[in-house]
């Protein structure tokens, strides 16, 4: 036991103390905090400094009227707050105070558009050319040119069917200006269309406009918000974590194994060391490794739950079962890529017997939405009980919206143990064969021949 735990040691501190492993650890959470920085400042969205003038031609006048009322700075600063609200109203309050922010920030500021009656009998072609045209010096520059057809208001005579406008505009404009003219000529065409009928605009908005109240999650203990997408979110969370943490240390065992091997160093290891206990010490020095990387994202999740003051809305007892499905999945996958390297003599070699491995994580992986979505049919509960793929799938039922009852998680553990077994007595037959083995790499076929033999 004394050299499993020196091998273990040796790979555990010859990873953990490379400059690899540190960059590769520390990136995600840099990457992510250089952007929260950089972003706001590589994009000024302040540089959205449209002004300009709207041309509309109307028969009437009456859209015209209402699109000047439209595009008032007001009215303007009204519906991007009603945006904002929309956009965050189903977020705890901490994201709400940081969100509205950077939604406002990254919407810009607010265009001015001044509105410009050109005559009903106008010439088309000559207004379109002065979207183009150099203007004088100084003057606002023309960014839209509106024709509002002549039943846009109200149906032709014996018609029901309503018109609308032609919209056109000079090249590169940009799109938050351009949409800010085409919703605030809904909003005055609708409003013209109301009032033509003989009712009132205000008092139709009124009666249609039902506030969007947040629903309340009710359990035995308690009654909170709910939150738009955490049902989504959660389960998206863990398996992410989980497969990150199982594929790299994977991937690691791997690329260590088929190096050691190729440069002959496996054969110097094996002098002091049996096959099973470099094996046994190489898996739980790589899975202390992951274990670690894994614990630092686990705490830096708790951090920002806690952080947005959301931290109660999530079982912490979760984060124990990820700790134990990871286990089981690390054990399954790391011995059979271990297996997989002591089988081949380079990384090339390799692909074709670590493709199938790889698929066993990435096949849960993205079926996420299915099982987080319908955790209880029969497609997700079969997913949860078969081996090897069953703790990611589990897992994800697990964060869902309808967890499963607790005999199903305890009988998912147990096959994913008895899965830890097979996958352990099969690599260890193909590893103490395969170590010393050179030449033309194996296929599957061989690889069952040598643990049926060994």
């Amino acid at each position: 036991m004394s050299k499993v735990l020196q091998v273990a040691w040796r790979e555990f501190f010859a990873t953990v103390s490379s400059r690899a492993f540190i960059v590769g650890l520390l990136l995600l959470p840099a990457m992510g905090a250089l952007m929260a920085l950089i972003i706001p400042r590589a994009f000024d969205f302040d540089d959205f400094d449209v002004s300009g003038e709207v041309a509309i031609v109307d028969t009437d006048g009456r859209v015209a009227a209402a699109l000047r009322e439209a595009l008032d700075p007001d009215s303007l600063a009204a519906r991007r707050r009603a945006d904002t609200e929309r956009v965050l109203e189903n977020m705890p309050a901490g994201v709400r105070a940081a969100g509205g922010a950077a939604v406002e920030n990254a919407a810009g500021p607010l265009p001015d558009l001044r509105v410009v009656e050109r005559p009903a009998d106008a010439d088309i072609e000559r207004e379109k050319a002065a979207l183009y045209a150099a203007g004088d010096p100084g003057a606002l520059r023309r960014l839209a040119l509106v024709v509002v057809h002549e039943d846009a208001v109200e149906p032709a005579d014996g018609g029901t069917d309503y018109g609308a406008y032609d919209l056109y505009v000079p090249q590169n404009l940009d799109d938050r200006a351009e949409g800010e003219i085409r919703r605030a000529l809904r909003e005055a065409i609708v409003a013209e269309r109301i009032r033509a009928s003989g009712l009132e605009p205000g008092a139709i908005r009124a009666m249609v406009d039902v506030p969007r109240v947040r629903s309340i999650t009710v359990s035995s203990d308690e009654e909170r918000r709910s939150i738009g997408g955490l049902n989504i979110m959660l389960p998206a969370a863990f398996g992410a974590l989980l497969f990150i943490g199982v594929l790299t240390g994977g991937q690691a065992l791997l690329t260590s194994t088929v190096e050691e091997k190729s440069s002959r160093v496996i054969e110097v290891l094996l002098s002091a060391v049996s096959p099973m206990q470099l094996m046994a010490g190489k898996l739980l020095g790589q899975m202390a490794v992951s274990a670690l990387a894994l614990g630092l994202y686990i705490a830096m999740g708790i951090a920002l739950l806690i952080g947005f003051a959301v931290a109660g809305l999530v079982d912490f007892s979760l984060f124990f079962y990820l700790v134990v499905f990871f286990v089981i999945t690390y054990l399954v996958i790391g011995s059979l890529m271990m297996a997989a390297g002591s089988a081949v003599n380079e990384m090339r070699e390799a692909q074709s017997l670590t493709m199938p491995i790889t698929m066993m994580l990435i096949v849960p992986w993205i079926m996420w939405m299915p099982i987080s979505r319908s955790p209880d049919s029969a497609f997700s509960v079969a997913m949860s009980f078969l081996p090897p793929i069953n703790s990611i799938a589990m897992l994800l039922r697990m964060t869902s919206s309808s967890p499963p009852p607790a005999w199903q998680v305890w009988l998912s553990i147990a096959v994913g143990v008895a899965s830890v077994f097979a996958a352990l007595w099969f690599a260890a037959k193909v590893f103490r064969v395969g170590l010393l083995m050179y030449g033309k790499p194996p296929n599957f076929r061989t690889l069952i021949r040598w643990a049926r033999e060994a």
